[in-house]
């Protein structure tokens, strides 16, 4: 791949949008001091996945966003591109199928920060995965700046040792390898982890199966429950209706008694009304014999009266 063309907006002294081209061959930035040649390769470094903001040169992140001059006002947020040309198809991954690669980068003053390539938004470990083994990087070699000689000069070994591997292209390797020491540390992980889920589960399993034949036992006892309930039901039904046919019964007997009662009482009712009616016809003969027979006594009364007298002198 080969750096074609590098775009600015909002990036520390690059308020506007600012495009730069790069031909084939020896391409070089210069100007005088402060015109923003150190801003550039902060840029590239940004845009490959730079996280420290002191080796931007800044305190914070926010610290590449335009902040403002005398004459301009400060902006929301800095976006830097770098686009590359692939038409060898030598990019690494799904990305060496296009013959144009756009690596964007994108940061407000929130702090969300966004990765773009080819407009698909991707991870950090995204872009840095794409350059491993190019010598190109946040941190690798391929990008010099002032005093950068020096410190490779006086660097310590180990430090010579990763440039070395950088350039050889081994780093990706060790990347790789890294990486899936660190998955297999998860496996080994997660592995102990199930292990020890397997032995809780079988505990849990041991308890829950007695816990089911309990519930097994509940269950059946349950149903003869019900059944047994639902026969005392019917047979309580089926007395309940032989009740009721014999409360009908004596309803119906009781009914039958009292209309006899209330026919005798008619009949009753009836030689009453007879009675009274011949009472009423003989009552004027019936006080003539109580009169005369009250005379009578009255007159036989006084020779009672000396029978009993001679009675007593005898």
């Amino acid at each position: 791949m080969r750096l074609t063309k590098l775009e600015l907006q909002g990036f520390k002294s690059f308020a506007d949008n600012t495009q730069m081209q790069f031909d084939a061959g020896v391409t070089a930035i210069v100007g005088p001091n402060g015109c923003g040649k150190s801003n550039l390769i902060d840029a590239v470094r940004w845009v490959l996945g730079e996280s420290r903001a002191s080796a931007l040169r800044g305190d914070s992140m926010q610290d590449v966003i335009f902040n403002g001059s005398t004459t301009r006002k400060p902006v929301s947020r800095a976006s830097v591109e770098l686009i590359f040309d692939n038409a060898d198809g030598k990019a690494a991954g799904q990305w060496s199928q296009y013959a144009e690669i756009a690596v964007k980068r994108v940061l407000d003053r929130s702090g969300e920060s966004d990765y773009l390539i080819n407009n698909v938004r991707v991870r950090r470990k995204d872009v840095i995965d794409l350059f491993l083994g190019t010598g190109l990087g946040p941190r690798a070699y391929a990008i010099i700046e002032q005093g950068m000689i020096s410190r490779v000069i006086e660097a310590r070994p180990e430090e010579v040792r990763a440039f070395l591997e950088e350039a050889a292209g081994i780093t990706k390797y060790k990347e790789r390898r890294r990486e899936t020491e660190g998955r297999l540390s998860d496996a080994r992980d997660n592995l102990a982890r199930l292990e020890d889920l397997r032995a809780e589960l079988g505990q849990q399993i041991t308890r829950l199966s007695g816990q089911a034949e309990v519930a097994q036992t509940w269950r059946t006892l349950n149903d003869n429950l019900l059944d047994r309930q639902s026969l005392l039901w019917v047979l309580k039904l089926r007395e309940a209706e032989r009740e009721l046919q014999r409360a009908d019964s004596a309803v119906a007997e009781s009914g039958r008694s009292l209309e006899a009662a209330q026919e005798n009482l008619r009949q009753i009712e009836v030689r009453l009304a007879n009675a009274r009616e011949q009472h009423t016809q003989h009552a004027p003969g019936i006080c003539l014999c109580r009169a005369y027979l009250r005379h009578l006594v009255r007159s036989v009364e006084p020779d009672v009266h000396q029978v009993e007298q001679g009675v007593q002198q005898a």
